[in-house]
């Protein structure tokens, strides 16, 4: 069995590891759509990302206001690929107002994250920044070492592997 402490370390690590993230929404008829946006993350571990009101997984969250999640592990670097660290959220997912302090602020960090692209797409007048905070999650460390996100503080798992 893997420490408790080693555990909550790969799950605090898991965020800083990965620039993207899967994105699950729904359309209006129910169905889903699975899609990906970069992101970046602040203190309290609510997700922002930069997306094109194009892209129909736009559309989807600004209709429903909820979407769920996705990191993981990279292939390459996973020991086995059956078994990749992951981590889940279910999200609440608000808009971030353009023009407003907050907007300028949270497109300062996805500029520093990811660069010079980020000075075009602030200009695109398409573009919209959500902010997903997260609700509940599991991160899974690998076979039988599946943990449920402390949902009174996001920075922690509790402890005892889950099933299912």
């Amino acid at each position: 069995m893997i420490p408790f402490e080693k555990v909550e370390t790969a799950y605090q690590a898991l965020p800083n590891r990965v620039k993207s993230l899967m994105l699950s929404t729904v359309n209006a008829d129910g169905t889903p759509l699975a899609s990906y946006a970069p992101f970046i993350r602040d203190p309290d571990y609510r997700l922002y990302i930069l997306t094109s009101g194009l892209s129909a997984h736009t559309e989807n969250l600004g209709r429903t206001g909820q979407a769920s999640v996705l990191m993981i592990e990279d292939e390459a670097e996973a020991p086995q690929v059956f078994a990749r660290q992951r981590l889940a959220y279910d999200c609440q997912v608000t808009v971030v107002a353009r023009q407003s302090p907050a907007w300028e602020a949270l497109a300062d960090q996805f500029e520093q994250r990811f660069g010079e692209i980020i000075q075009m797409l602030r200009q695109l007048e398409d573009f919209q920044m959500f902010c997903l905070s997260p609700l509940a999650g599991r991160f899974v460390m690998g076979f039988g070492a599946a943990y449920e996100v402390d949902g009174e503080d996001l920075g922690r798992l509790q402890q005892g592997a889950v099933r299912g």
